[in-house]
């Protein structure tokens, strides 16, 4: 069951001679529950592609359908509202609040939402990424892992239709890597949720289903590795 697909999807940074073209005429679909892993050289277009993907930046031109809704043919608060209920997002650098300690981060797209917390799914999230007894804890008494182990947390409190990672390990050492890796294969598996990961590590890259690799913004590559 398809649950994303993107229809000649381009961005255009700029104007005239200094006009940059990061993604040109891309299109794919990706199916209900698999992990995909994104990966390319640096200025490819591959975060510029997951940041559209997550409703961050508009594209200059092309459709994306998440879910069957064309996302970019929302106003800015309703694709606001989208976003949040629709999309986890994890980035390399965690973005936690400074001063919110680990449950209030975990929470917070929900309650900007309006919407109550499910204790049960916080206690479930708080047990699986090995946070229990650290819930008062502020990011900065937390180790880079947990921190972002927080953010995978917050990512999957909305129990949002599609997970997008930017370089989720980058910043993180071999161990921590390797345990965040393995936490969003289970969330992939555990919760069934679709997983789009960009990556320029190439063992990521070969625990995914299928890799899409990308240059000067076009798709050279798109192989299912599993099924």
């Amino acid at each position: 069951m398809e649950i994303l697909r993107v229809e000649h999807l381009t961005k255009v940074y700029g104007e005239k001679e200094n006009q940059v073209v990061a993604l040109d005429d891309v299109s794919f679909t990706v199916e209900w529950g698999q992990f995909v892993a994104i990966i390319g050289p640096s200025g490819s277009g591959k975060s510029t592609l997951l940041h559209i993907l997550g409703g961050v930046d508009r594209p200059t031109s092309g459709k994306i359908f998440l879910s069957g809704t064309n996302v970019y043919e929302q106003k800015d608060e309703q694709l606001a509202i989208f976003r949040r209920r629709e999309v986890g997002l994890i980035y390399q650098f965690y973005n936690l609040i400074p001063v919110l300690n680990v449950t209030e981060n975990m929470t917070l797209p929900v309650l900007l939402d309006g919407r109550k917390v499910n204790k049960e799914r916080l206690l479930e999230l708080l047990e699986v990424l090995k946070l229990k007894g650290r819930e008062n804890h502020l990011p900065n008494e937390l180790s880079g892992g947990q921190q972002q182990r927080v953010s995978i947390g917050r990512a999957l409190m909305n129990a949002p239709a599609v997970m997008l990672a930017d370089e989720p390990t980058g910043n993180l050492d071999s161990k921590n890597s390797h345990e965040i890796i393995e936490l969003l294969k289970l969330s992939n598996k555990k919760y069934n949720q679709t997983l789009i990961v960009i990556t320029h590590d190439e063992s990521i890259a070969l625990q995914a289903d299928r890799i899409i690799a990308i240059e000067d913004g076009r798709i050279t590559r798109d192989e299912v590795i599993r099924k």
